[in-house]
């Protein structure tokens, strides 16, 4: 064996022999770090120290110069936890809730039945806003319950795999169509503001729950204050979750981490408030109320179920001509007005 080989041997080994004694010693780490999880301590002390959490960074962005988001953690706790606990919640109490209704009330019925007798409630447009803003509304809301509560309730059912790819897909359709939900939106207020606006005997009607308390019918003009509110509430908190959720889907309008936290959980809480209120309604217009669906599938419904429900619009109608009768009425259709008279007759 030469030097050269010796002196290559030497200087192979002296590095290994040095490291089987354990890590060097070091005494001058800041308080808190020690030597054996450098980087762990280290972050730690960054993240728990009581100085600013931001400065100074030669990289020009949004969030350039933070160190650490000390909300971070936070905001998922938040996400992970609350969020979807108190909104399954609220989910399952509202369907509770309504199926108890439905128990104890059933379908509200007409009284004396229907008159065959009919008026427009809504024209084409009005009903073509209505049903844009319900079929995205139930799209988004579908794919946006995925996203929050899906991780423990499906996967359990169809694996982490089916999972991962359901996941995936309602991601990528929430954020392509959530843009539509403000257009529809907006097509909505413009449609039917008019005809929620604040008016004489609509207070009563409020105070009353509708004609719950107390004797009697509570009159009523094309709108309920029950409607009404109902109309508000997906007006402001809808504007609320579209500018919410294009904030989130638009992170090149220079918003930081914080503006995004705050945005997905007014995103997440606006929207759980919208789903679990449209259960009672989709429920009182669906089933609950004999003859109310028939005004969105046609645009017209029952002059007694005018009458029943809303006696100061159906008066005016009266008074103004616009009571149509079965046999014209189908003619709109285009059905056979003999037809359609002798079903109503023989049921």
């Amino acid at each position: 064996m030469n030097i050269q080989t010796l002196l290559l041997l030497v200087g192979l080994l002296l590095p290994q022999l040095s490291l089987a004694d354990g890590p060097p010693k070091q005494n001058n780490f800041p308080d808190g770090v020690s030597s054996q999880s450098l980087g762990a301590d280290l972050w730690r002390e960054v993240r728990q120290r009581d100085l600013q959490s931001s400065g100074v960074s030669q990289v020009k962005g949004v969030d350039s110069g933070i160190l650490i988001n000390a909300h971070g953690d936070q905001w998922a706790r938040f996400r992970t936890s609350k969020l979807t606990t108190y909104g399954s919640i609220a989910l399952a109490a509202m369907f509770g809730l309504v199926f108890l209704f439905y128990v104890i009330r059933g379908k509200i019925g007409i009284e004396g039945g229907f008159s065959g007798n009919m008026v427009q409630r809504f024209t084409d447009y009005q009903r073509i806003a209505h049903w844009t803003l319900a079929i995205v509304f139930l799209f988004l809301a579908i794919t946006g319950l995925i996203l929050l509560l899906g991780r423990p309730l499906l996967i359990p059912l169809f694996g982490k795999g089916v999972f991962s790819i359901l996941a995936s897909a309602s991601k990528e359709g929430h954020n392509l169509f959530g843009p539509l939900f403000l257009v529809s939106l907006l097509m909505m207020l413009f449609s039917y503001v008019s005809r929620n606006i604040y008016e004489k005997g609509d207070l009563t009607w409020l105070l009353r729950l509708g004609g719950s308390i107390g004797d009697g019918h509570v009159s009523t003009g094309y709108f309920n204050m029950g409607e009404k509110i109902w109309y508000w509430i997906v007006i402001l908190i809808g504007l609320v979750v579209a500018l919410s959720g294009l904030i989130l889907v638009s992170p090149n309008f220079g918003q930081g981490r914080v503006i995004m936290e705050l945005s997905h959980i007014t995103h997440t809480i606006g929207a759980l408030a919208l789903i679990v209120f449209s259960v009672a309604h989709i429920y009182l217009g669906w089933i609950g109320s004999e003859g109310a669906m028939e005004g969105m599938k046609t645009g017209y419904v029952d002059a007694s179920w005018a009458d029943a429900h809303h006696d100061r619009w159906g008066k005016e109608c009266r008074d103004q001509g616009l009571v149509i009768s079965a046999e014209e009425y189908a003619r709109l259709q285009g059905k056979n007005p003999a037809v359609e008279v002798a079903t109503e007759q023989g049921k």
